[in-house]
C-alpha cells in the first residue's frame, strides 16, 4: 500500500500486512486489558509519565468515541495489542498549536504497542491510518508529543516527515496534511472494510473456539 498521505486507491492485490480498524465502545474492555498490560516503561513512553493502574483506567473509561477516533490492530489469537487515540480539540482550545493551522479543530495522536507486535511497522500504520482520517474530515494538521527519549515516536515522527521541536527531554512533532480528494477518501474505506472483514472472521473463529472449550463440561 502506498503512503496514505500521497493518496492512492488500494487494490484487492494490495491489501496492508496490518489491518488497522477503528475501534468502538464495545472495544473499550479489550483497551483497557491492552493498557494495564504495558509494563512501566511502556507507560511512561506512551503517556509521558508513570500511570497507576487506576489512572490508566481512567484514561479508557474518559475516552469519548463520539468526539475522538480510536483505531487498533488485533492479533491473529484476536487480542488487541496495539491502539492509536487520534484527540481533536478546538484550535482556540490549544494556543500553542493555533499558528501551524487556520482549521476549526487540532488532532494529537498517541500510540502503544504490545511488544509481539513490535518491529512490524504496526505504531507506522496505526499513524498513517490517522493522518488519512485526519486528512478526509478536514484537519490539515496532526501532532505528537512525547518524550525525546521515545525512540518509537521519534521514528514514527522522521518517518513521516514530521517538523519536530525538542524542548527539556520532550519533544513536539506537527505534520501538515494535504487536503482529501477522492483517492484518500476511497483509501480510507477499503481500509476500514479490509480490517473490519478481518475483525468479523477472527472474533467468529474465537467465539466459536470459546463454545467448543465448553463442551466437555457442558457434556459433565
Amino acid at each position: 500500500m502506498k503512503n496514505p498521505l500521497k493518496g492512492s486507491p488500494v487494490s484487492a492485490r494490495n491489501r496492508p500486512g496490518v489491518l488497522v480498524k477503528e475501534l468502538s465502545e464495545r472495544d473499550r474492555n479489550r483497551m483497557m486489558r491492552h493498557f494495564l498490560a504495558l509494563e512501566n516503561s511502556d507507560r511512561l513512553l506512551r503517556f509521558g509519565t508513570f500511570l497507576p493502574d487506576e489512572q490508566v483506567a481512567a484514561y479508557v473509561n474518559l475516552i469519548d468515541f463520539k468526539r475522538d477516533v480510536v483505531f487498533g490492530v488485533y492479533s491473529r489469537l484476536f487480542r488487541l495489542e496495539a491502539v492509536g487515540h487520534l484527540a481533536f480539540a478546538p484550535r482556540e482550545t490549544a494556543a500553542d498549536k493555533q499558528a501551524a493551522t487556520g482549521k476549526d479543530r487540532v488532532a494529537e495522536f498517541g500510540v502503544s504497542v504490545a511488544r509481539p507486535m513490535r518491529g512490524m511497522g504496526v505504531g507506522s500504520k496505526l499513524f498513517e491510518r490517522a493522518a488519512i482520517h485526519c486528512r478526509n474530515n478536514n484537519v490539515d494538521t496532526l501532532y505528537m508529543h512525547c518524550l525525546s527519549s521515545n525512540q518509537t515516536m521519534m521514528h514514527i515522527a522522521k518517518k513521516a516527515g514530521m517538523k519536530i521541536q525538542r524542548d527539556y527531554g520532550e519533544a513536539d512533532a506537527y505534520l501538515t496534511l494535504p487536503p482529501a480528494n477522492p483517492s484518500s477518501m476511497l483509501q480510507e474505506a477499503m481500509a476500514e472494510q479490509f480490517a473490519t472483514l478481518d475483525y468479523t472472521f477472527r472474533g467468529n473463529i474465537h467465539a466459536a473456539l470459546k463454545w467448543l472449550n465448553r463442551l466437555p463440561r457442558l457434556r459433565a
